[in-house]
């Protein structure tokens, strides 16, 4: 990724990534070193960043997959090698092409984290992790959503939970079992 033009802003925005997302698991008093991160996500607000991104992904890795959600191209790159963001070696990466809200900074903008079991327990699973003092802490925010792309068959819902800078966002699948359950046969 170092060598690729496209991408040398997300190359140089990762150090600050790595530092806001490791203090703020810190503040969450989550080890990071625990957990396999399923993948990682950018934001931006213009297509043709999003377009230069996705360009330049794919001089350092595949696209594992491409659907709409939400509206809204979702790209997945599988990276020939992994990204090491604080503790954690990433393999895949999340390109969302801009939708209608803005997010405060243009470029890497949260990890996912799978925890595997029962769908409908995964709030608990997650929200056992995190400390009770960290949950009443001003700004931190927790955000339930269940997006779905075009031919999912494999319910993931989502925990988020943010700062508003950085966030960790946990799901009881991986992108690539969410993948392969759109590739089924029915």
């Amino acid at each position: 990724m170092k060598h690729v033009p496209e991408l040398k802003d997300l190359v140089d925005d990762m150090p600050r990534f790595s530092d806001v997302l490791t203090t703020f698991a810190a503040k969450l008093q989550i080890n990071l070193g625990e957990f396999h991160a399923d993948h990682i996500s950018v934001r931006c607000h213009q297509n043709t960043t999003a377009e230069r991104w996705r360009a330049g992904l794919a001089k350092c890795g595949s696209l594992l997959n491409e659907t709409l959600i939400n509206g809204r191209p979702i790209c997945l790159f599988t990276l020939d090698e992994p990204l090491t963001v604080g503790p954690l070696s990433i393999d895949l990466v999340e390109l969302p092409y801009p939708g209608d809200k803005r997010y405060p900074h243009e470029g890497w903008e949260h990890i996912e984290i799978v925890l595997a079991g029962a769908e409908e327990e995964l709030s608990a699973r997650a929200l056992a992790l995190i400390a009770d003092e960290a949950l009443m802490t001003p700004g931190i925010k927790l955000k339930q959503s269940a997006p779905k792309g075009e031919n999912e068959r494999l319910p993931n819902p989502t925990l988020a939970v943010t700062d508003g800078s950085v966030t960790i966002k946990f799901h009881p699948h991986s992108l690539r079992e969410i993948v392969a359950s759109e590739r089924e046969e029915g």
